[in-house]
């Protein structure tokens, strides 16, 4: 393969992916909005082409000329705006594929979300759910991939801000009885079927990402303390009690690192049905705990990205 093109791609998952499409492809086009994200992404990736650019506007879709594979990661995960979510969740989605579409494109490999099966009826969920509605209509040949939570090196959202906070915490509040299942995915296995989806035809398939283990929420929390080797007190608190802290916590520190629709999609109880994306795409799963363990001991692990 020659040319892929990469949206939003100076992420968590992007600062995963990008490494891996480099041994494979011999141009790599990384499209971003986030200067500071991209420019670390460019020093550790010095190959690539980079290109700052809002990909809900225009002014970037001439660089898919030529290209093989169209990945499209532009998102918007959280917000207080609800039209950004429609900005850049749907919009820049739709840019980029009619944008493959008029270059002439081979396969637009889209990153979805596992949220569009939930019970989730948040603008983050509505959106993904429009574009993936859009790609399956467009004509484009493509692949669908919708990993259930994410995480890894470079996170600053979910778990990799969780992770921190315990660090600094001696007391760690979770929402109810926090024996809310989840089903969370390593960043590096969504990365390589990321990978192995771009480097072959597309057939129109939709693939949901989900991890291989079903872990109760005070459970992520325990192991993550127990492979950074600290004693907390893990606390669980009614959940309109954790949201007023976390909203009192937003108010104190000016960051929101989570939105109460997404407390409300965790304590959805949402349990997905398990694809054996791994024998699909021949990335064999990592074990929750296995992938902690593995992160300590990765480079790129200190690196936390800015937005």
């Amino acid at each position: 393969m020659y040319k892929v093109v990469v949206t939003g791609a100076a992420g968590l998952v992007g600062q995963n992916l990008i490494p891996l499409l480099v041994k494979d492809f011999k141009e790599v086009v990384c499209i971003d909005k986030h200067q500071e994200n991209l420019d670390l992404l460019k020093n550790l990736n010095p190959d690539i082409t980079a290109v700052q650019a809002d990909c809900s506007e225009d002014g970037w879709q001439q660089h898919l000329a030529g290209a093989d594979v169209l990945v499209t990661m532009a998102v918007q995960i959280s917000a207080q705006d609800p039209q950004l979510f429609h900005k850049n969740s749907f919009l820049a989605t739709k840019k980029a594929v009619d944008a493959a579409k008029k270059y002439g494109v081979n396969h637009v490999v889209h990153i979805s979300s596992s949220v569009v099966i939930s019970k989730a009826e948040d603008e983050y969920t509505k959106t993904k759910r429009m574009a993936e509605d859009y790609i399956i209509k467009s004509g484009v040949a493509y692949t669908i991939l919708r990993p259930a939570l994410i995480y890894g090196p470079f996170d600053n959202k979910h778990l990799g801000y969780l992770s921190r906070f315990l660090e600094k915490s001696p007391i760690f509040p979770v929402p109810g009885d926090g024996k809310i299942i989840r089903q969370p995915i390593y960043v590096l296995d969504v990365a390589n079927v990321i990978a192995a989806a771009a480097k072959r035809e597309p057939r129109d398939r939709i693939y949901d990402l989900i991890g291989n283990e079903k872990i109760f929420y005070i459970d992520l929390i325990k192991t993550i303390a127990k492979v950074k080797n600290i004693q907390r007190l893990i606390v669980p608190l009614p959940i309109s009690v954790f949201a007023f802290l976390m909203n009192a916590h937003a108010a104190i520190t000016r960051s929101l690192p989570f939105t109460e629709d997404q407390l409300k999609a965790l304590v959805a109880g949402d349990v997905f049905r398990v694809f054996p994306w791994w024998d699909e795409f021949g990335v064999p799963y990592t074990p929750f705990e296995t992938a902690w363990r593995e992160m300590q001991g990765l480079p790129q692990y200190k690196y936390v990205l800015k937005k």
